[in-house]
């Protein structure tokens, strides 16, 4: 069979999985790239690719940089400053993570901004009583928008900076590319503040339960349920805090008198309190009373973090909230600084575009564990695992685009019924070739596809290839129509519990004004 239809086939029956929700992602993905190989349209090195791009790499360094913003208190202390500033209204809390977004995609690229902020916007919305699918898919569309700012917002960039020279025009300057992306980042948190809780539907992600919680929730709790008076601040720090565990049946300690201020005999942590089970007739224990454990009990114990996560590991306790998630609800707690010093080092390299972005993110990964601020086998838990396969999976369907003449033949049906009588219109059809591939393959490969042929009309037109290659920028950002259409859209897909047909809600009305800014507001500035 001919390649170039196999390639549509594979894309179609891949859509419809996707869409379905029946097949998981991953199968899907890895079904892909299989049914190329075995078809013959992609050799065997060539179909198992994407487990080496660069890219895909990158990505799951930066879901550990984000861990380590997470289980430091770093997403803890933002939030607490984010939440008060913009309460608990969703149009304001888009409007902030939106923009904040926007502003350090231009910097460190897309894929660093989102799984920077991540934890962050998951843990704002948990704290203003809303469900991360309202904030996570206007956020990361933000970030598209954003990556528009300057030269090293996203690899397309540079792309057709060169493309231009090469085909006798001249260089977009590093903040350039602002005279359009400024107007775009202002007009995309505007849409999505607006039109996000509307269009956005409430999805509840399986890890929304594992969300930390608010410290000062968490001690007034303690401080009302055990009878104590002491300060968030003496509960909960960055060196020792708390826990409640349940006396497990069977447990050696059942029989034993305790009372507050004694100290365990394993870990010698500090009793606080002790609160009799639910079938008890009183509940919490008076100061300096003793009382007799039986199974069922609650107590507060404190003590250095390390000796509360070992302790919880009993087989005679059972810890009704884990340290693990206490400890990152404190904000800028152990590990904090070396994180933010990392995370500082990790942006600037970015910036500088010296190192590779894949090397940058492995270098940042290894201090992370070198530093002690992350311990290995958080690293390993923190990358998303489906994110990674999906990404990998969908890269050779992206190569088979291009290396089979799918892309091309795509382009080349688009272009006969624009035709090129008038620049634009010839604009508009390359813009609307760019925007519909762009949903399906990457960006990068978009461009490099579609660029040529907007040189030739330009050439044939006898007219600036400028607006061509900054138009084009422009269509290749506004791939929000699908989850597979960026790394982004998938970095968000998993923790917002969204679905494949969520993303067109909201990605149809901002691709159309991203198209309108391309064709009608691009030619003023960078005139034919």
């Amino acid at each position: 069979m001919d390649p170039i239809i196999v390639t549509f086939v594979v894309l179609g029956v891949a859509v419809v999985a996707f869409v379905s929700g029946k097949v998981p992602l991953e199968v899907v993905s890895l079904g892909v790239l299989l049914s190329l190989w075995v078809t013959g349209v992609l050799t065997l090195p060539e179909a198992l690719a994407g487990f080496s791009d660069p890219t895909v790499l990158f990505i799951a360094t930066l879901f550990v940089v984000s861990e380590s913003l997470d289980a430091t208190g770093v997403t803890a202390w933002l939030a607490q400053r984010i939440v008060p500033l913009a309460g608990t209204r969703p149009a304001r809390l888009i409007a902030i993570v939106s923009a904040c977004a926007a502003v350090l995609a231009a910097f460190i690229s897309i894929n660093g901004a989102v799984a920077a902020l991540l934890p962050v916007v998951v843990v704002v919305a948990v704290r203003a009583n809303l469900v991360p699918s309202k904030l996570l898919i206007p956020f990361a569309f933000a970030a598209s928008a954003g990556s528009l700012l300057t030269l090293a917002g996203t690899p397309v960039n540079p792309v057709v900076s060169e493309l231009a020279v090469s085909a006798g025009g001249t260089a977009f300057g590093f903040f350039e590319f602002a005279l359009v992306g400024a107007p775009l980042v202002v007009l995309t948190v505007l849409l999505v503040t607006v039109l996000g809780p509307r269009l956005l539907p409430e999805r509840i992600p399986v890890q929304l339960g594992d969300a930390a919680p608010d410290i000062r929730d968490a001690a007034r709790a303690f401080r009302r349920d055990y009878d104590i008076s002491a300060t968030t601040s003496a509960l909960l720090s960055a060196e020792q805090g708390v826990v409640e565990v349940l006396v497990a049946p069977h447990s050696s300690l059942i029989g034993r008198d305790v009372c507050a201020g004694m100290t365990t005999r394993a870990e010698s942590l500090v009793i606080l309190g002790v609160r009799r089970g639910a079938d008890a007739e009183t509940d919490a224990a008076r100061p300096g009373e003793m009382t007799r454990l039986r199974a069922g009990d609650a107590v507060l114990v404190q003590g250095p973090w390390a000796s509360l996560d070992r302790y919880v590991r009993s087989p005679d306790v059972i810890a009704v909230t884990s340290p693990h998630l206490l400890r990152r609800a404190v904000p800028l707690g152990r590990g904090a600084k070396r994180a933010l010093v990392i995370l500082a080092l990790t942006v600037a390299l970015l910036a500088s575009g010296v190192v590779p972005p894949a090397v940058v993110g492995l270098l940042a990964a290894a201090a992370l564990v070198v530093t002690r601020a992350l311990p290995v086998a958080q690293a390993y838990r923190a990358i998303s695992w489906t994110t990674v396969i999906l990404i990998a999976g969908m890269i050779p369907l992206s190569q088979a685009f291009v290396s089979t003449g799918a892309a091309d033949v795509v382009a080349d049906a688009v272009l006969r019924i624009g035709g090129t009588g008038s620049p634009y219109v010839a604009l508009l059809v390359v813009c609307l070739v760019t925007l519909v591939l762009g949903q399906f393959i990457s960006n990068v490969a978009t461009v490099l596809v579609v660029a040529p042929i907007a040189v030739s009309i330009s050439a044939s037109l006898g007219v600036s290839v400028q607006p061509f290659m900054m138009a084009l920028t422009v269509a290749g950002a506004a791939a929000f129509l699908t989850p597979i259409a960026t790394p982004v859209n998938l970095m968000v897909m998993q923790p917002g519990g969204y679905r494949f047909g969520d993303y067109w809600r909201l990605g149809l009305p901002l691709a159309l004004v991203f198209l309108a800014v391309a064709v009608l507001y691009v030619p003023l500035v960078w005139p034919f």
